[in-house]
């Protein structure tokens, strides 16, 4: 039995998706970027800028106590602002985060499979991501499915064809 569950994001999420995208950010126990910091930069910011736009779609994990411990949301990014995991414009890109206390417990496994069952209810038929190849999500999203479309030098850019 889960010790989480796991429901829709909301426009009300939008400060805690700051804080997951600091948590994929600083995977590595060396680095430690402020949310300043991510917010100010531009290739970063966008996953987050202006949550929740009409076509951006996310769920969040939340502790027996209703608390949010982690987060899993696509966004559409576009050729003139693309993303690290951009493929198209018509391909979303998947964002996601786990506070740390809460790594290692199914979390993020969890938040993946949820996040994919809404975008195929929204008729999606294929995602992105973009994983630094030294982090442990890059074994998961493997064996979610999704294989290496690009690579560069201590990154890959990931895709699933998830179906409809």
């Amino acid at each position: 039995m889960t010790d989480f569950g796991i429901r829709a994001a909301t426009p009300a999420d939008a400060d805690f998706l700051v804080d997951m995208l600091a948590e994929a950010v600083n995977w590595l126990p060396e680095r430690n970027w402020p949310r300043e910091r991510i917010l100010a930069d531009p290739a970063l910011a966008h996953y987050v800028a202006g949550w929740m736009r009409q076509d951006d779609l996310g769920v969040v994990a939340v502790d027996p106590a209703d608390q949010p411990v982690g987060a899993a949301w696509f966004r559409y990014l576009t050729a003139e602002d693309p993303g690290y995991g951009y493929v198209a414009d018509d391909v979303p890109e998947l964002t996601i985060g786990v506070v740390d206390a809460w790594r290692g417990r199914g979390v993020g496994r969890a938040l993946l499979r949820a996040v994919l069952d809404a975008a195929r209810g929204r008729g999606i038929r294929t995602v992105s991501l973009s994983v630094e190849r030294a982090n442990a999500a890059a074994r998961l999203y493997a064996a979610e499915g999704f294989r290496t479309v690009e690579s560069f030098t201590d990154a890959d850019t990931m895709v699933a064809e998830i179906g409809a």
